[in-house]
C-alpha cells in the first residue's frame, strides 16, 4: 500500500509561499540529499489544480540534465490532480480527480500502489488530505527565517495532532522535520 507524502519549505513562521524568494541562499548538499532521498522513494506525485497548471507549463518543456534529474522523474510518473475545476490533464501520466469521490478514488490509489505519493507544497491540498485521514506523512524543511506575509501551511485551520518522527538540523540551521498524524 502506497503513502502519501507532503513535502514543504517552510519559513520559521510557518509561510509556505513563494519559496523561490526566500529559500535559496539556505539549499546546500544537505538539503539537496534530503530533497533526492524523497524523489527517489516516490513512484507517484499528487497535486492540486493551481500547482499542476503552473508545471504543467514548465516541466514538458525541460530536458533531463542539470536539474538534478527533476525534469525526467516527474515527467514519467504518474501524477494525480485534486480539482473540482480542471476537466483534462493534458501533461503526460496526470489523471484528473474531482467530484464527490475524490477521497474514496484516492484511497483506492493508495490501496493498488506502491511506495510513496509524493507531494511538494499545496498547502489547501495537505488541509484537504488531513481533514479526510489521507496523508502519511508531513515533511518540512523549516528554514531559519522569518518571512512576515504569505500563506502559511495551516492558516485559518483546525487543530491537526501531529507525531514526530524524525528531526535533523542542518549546518544551514535548516530543520528537517517528518511527522505524522498523531
Amino acid at each position: 500500500m502506497a503513502r502519501i507524502v507532503s513535502n514543504f519549505f517552510i519559513s520559521l513562521d510557518g509561510v509556505v509561499e513563494r519559496p523561490d524568494q526566500w529559500h535559496f541562499p539556505y539549499f546546500d548538499d544537505e538539503m539537496g540529499a534530503a530533497v533526492g532521498r524523497g524523489v527517489e522513494r516516490a513512484t507517484a506525485f499528487l497535486m492540486g489544480r493551481k500547482q499542476y497548471q503552473d508545471w504543467a507549463g514548465y516541466w514538458p518543456n525541460k530536458a533531463d540534465g542539470d536539474d538534478g534529474g527533476f525534469a525526467g522523474f516527474i515527467n514519467s510518473v504518474p501524477k494525480y490532480v485534486l480539482s473540482n475545476t480542471l476537466t483534462e490533464a493534458t501533461w503526460r501520466n496526470s489523471t484528473v480527480l474531482s467530484g464527490d469521490s475524490v477521497a474514496a478514488r484516492l484511497r483506492e490509489i493508495k490501496e493498488r500502489s506502491e511506495g510513496e505519493i509524493a507531494m511538494s507544497g499545496s498547502a489547501t491540498t495537505v488541509r484537504w488530505l488531513l481533514a479526510n485521514g489521507l496523508l502519511d506523512e508531513l515533511r518540512l524543511l523549516v528554514h531559519p527565517i522569518a518571512v512576515g506575509s504569505g500563506q502559511r501551511l495551516f492558516e485559518e485551520a483546525p487543530t491537526y495532532p501531529l507525531r514526530l518522527l524524525s528531526s535533523e538540523t542542518f549546518k544551514s540551521g535548516v530543520l528537517n522535520l517528518a511527522y505524522a498524524p498523531a
